[in-house]
């Protein structure tokens, strides 16, 4: 299945802007205010994403970055949340795991988060879509470990073909890479594939290998349905969602969503 559905649902964060009144998160939050609010968000964004597919990625990656540092909007949409009184780069730097972090990283940020072991290889499956910048896995193909030498864990016959196709040197930041090759615009299962063949692009997507608990959800979802991988994401994004949120006096409803009221 492409991404076209999957995605518009997660723009519903932007619907914190139509109401003004004090509410927890819940499920149609705008009944009153704006009834169909949830359609409006879902008709304009599957309008678009034909046209610009790396969009849903993008979607995505904001919401989990949003809901990781401050709290964020599911699936069937609880909404109401108000954007953060704070907005910084270093905020989000501290709090977003990055993708060299090792699997104890992992687990402490997710942790931290209450989100357990399930929800970080169920949504580490949006990898799915989208591309990455060499530069954020370059160290992996020609200086793993300070000195000069390859990732033993990266596949070696995928590592030659991203050196000689792709990522040309270390230094290069420019260039881009799927991060699920050939099925980038589909939300599929073939991210855990790969990395069970050890292909993943990011050291942090590797680490989900190193552990039998993460590396038995593996083995269960690749042969699984997609009806059963999508429930389990739908289950774990709205638990994400639901991370530090901030609604009522908490927070504010933002008249430019990219920097808060003066």
């Amino acid at each position: 299945m492409t991404v076209l559905v999957h995605f518009g649902i997660i723009f519903v964060g932007v619907l914190g802007l139509l109401q003004p009144a004090t509410a927890d998160l819940k499920l149609n939050f705008y009944a009153k205010s704006c009834p169909k609010a949830e359609k409006i968000v879902l008709d304009y964004v599957s309008k678009h994403i034909p046209n610009a597919p790396s969009l849903a990625a993008a979607l995505l990656r904001m919401n989990f970055h949003d809901c990781f540092v401050s709290g964020g909007p599911f699936w069937r949409v609880p909404t109401g949340r108000r954007d953060g009184l704070i907005s910084n780069a270093s905020e989000a730097l501290a709090n977003i795991p990055a993708p060299t972090s090792n699997f104890s990283t992992l687990q402490t940020d997710f942790a931290n988060k209450g989100l357990d072991l399930k929800d970080l290889v169920v949504l580490s499956g949006a990898h799915t879509i989208g591309v990455s910048h060499c530069s954020s896995f370059s160290n992996r193909l020609y200086n793993f470990t300070g000195v000069g030498d390859q990732d033993r864990a990266l596949d070696s016959e995928y590592a030659t073909n991203l050196k000689a196709r792709k990522c040309k040197s270390l230094s290069d930041n420019t260039t881009i890479v799927e991060m699920d090759p050939g099925s980038v615009r589909t939300f599929d299962l073939s991210y855990y594939t790969l990395l069970l063949k050890r292909r993943p692009l990011f050291q942090s997507d590797a680490a989900l290998t190193t552990t039998s608990t993460t590396k038995t959800y593996i083995t269960q979802l690749v042969p699984g349905t997609l009806k059963n991988f999508y429930a389990e994401f739908a289950i774990s994004m709205e638990k994400m969602g639901r991370v530090g949120v901030k609604t009522g006096s908490s927070g504010e409803i933002r008249k430019h969503c990219a920097v808060v009221n003066s």
